[in-house]
């Protein structure tokens, strides 16, 4: 008879141990997801400003008739490095998902293919820079929303 109460003892420490351990598993996969969630919605926080920015930028340089062609284009190419967003992308490719990717590309693309239009002579009234901008807008918006999808954020 005492085999069996030691016995009851001994698988109750463990099945309580065991429980604890599951439990402490399970809260710390909880927080990783957390944390990693926090970090993504900040680096794309961090990525979709520096974007904005620089579309204002790149629109005051295009605003701009009364500057030479040759100081609207450095004003565009200073717009994108001083936003840094080549090396905000690189951050969000290292914490996004694969599927988001695609839309980052197309979106960081976007932004340049208005920086070489406005680095080329186009101004706020052409045809060429209007195309251009709708193009990133259009890019811009589509990338928010896949941010917020792999946020889980209510559309």
């Amino acid at each position: 008879m005492q085999w069996m109460s030691l016995a009851s003892a001994v698988l109750g420490a463990a099945i309580g141990i065991a429980s604890t351990l599951l439990a402490d598993r399970a809260r710390w996969r909880r927080d990783m997801q957390d944390r990693q969630q926090e970090l993504r919605r900040d680096v794309y926080a961090e990525f979709l400003s520096a974007l904005s920015e620089t579309r204002r930028c790149l629109w005051e340089a295009a605003r701009d008739s009364s500057l030479p062609m040759p100081e609207r284009a450095q004003m565009a190419r200073d717009a994108h490095a001083q936003w840094a967003t080549h090396s905000l992308r690189i951050k969000v490719d290292l914490v996004a998902p694969k599927e988001l990717l695609p839309h980052v590309d197309r979106a960081y693309r976007s932004m340049c293919d208005l920086r070489d239009a406005i680095e080329g002579g186009a101004l706020y009234g052409d045809a060429e820079y209007h195309a251009q901008r709708e193009s990133f807008h259009r890019d811009l918006h589509t990338l928010r929303l896949e941010m917020r999808r792999d946020l889980s954020i209510d559309q």
